[in-house]
């Protein structure tokens, strides 16, 4: 079993640069701590956190497809979060992700592969112009989704419970 990642506690005083409020949340992020909210469209969240970040089609605001699972990756969103002028990443969701919630998000994940194969021909154009592989990272969270997101989400529920990473003893619960 995978252990889970508390990134939080690592922030310090980069904490400061998430400011994103929870109620303007991108519904197409993915549960855990962080999110993006009111992010900018300038297209740098990828440049930081390729891995992690992904851009709405429609605005190319920036939302967190990948939750942070080590401490580089969690250096690379910290400096997506600061190069954002908007200061729109939160990194409260754990206040705000409930057991139910996640389970709700889980259930409504085609809809989120519907969208990521919808704005490939837009992320692809965008691609073009700006080298940052946008049609590439949405395969990849579409891979996610279907792949190792569960076991993941099931970690997260986990966590969410007991507020402690689950031990080898430990059973997960189901999604």
């Amino acid at each position: 079993m995978e252990p889970y990642f508390d990134p939080v506690p690592l922030l310090g005083d980069a904490r400061a640069s998430f400011q994103g409020r929870w109620s303007e949340r991108k519904w197409l992020n993915v549960p855990g701590p962080f999110y993006g909210a009111d992010t900018d469209n300038c297209g740098t969240g990828r440049l930081h956190a390729p891995g992690l970040v992904l851009y709405e089609g429609d605005c190319f605001t920036e939302y967190v497809y990948r939750q942070p699972r080590t401490r580089g990756q969690l250096q690379h969103l910290v400096d997506a979060a600061q190069e954002d002028p908007f200061s729109g990443y939160g990194c409260d969701g754990d206040e705000y992700w409930t057991p139910k919630a996640v389970r709700e998000w889980w259930r409504g994940r085609g809809r989120i592969r519907e969208y990521l194969a919808d704005q490939r021909g837009v992320w692809e154009a965008d691609d073009q112009k700006s080298g940052q592989a946008t049609a590439a990272a949405a395969l990849d969270y579409a891979a996610y989704i279907d792949g190792e997101l569960a076991t993941h989400l099931r970690v997260y529920l986990f966590w969410l419970d007991d507020r402690r990473p689950p031990t080898l003893e430990d059973t997960l619960p189901q999604l």
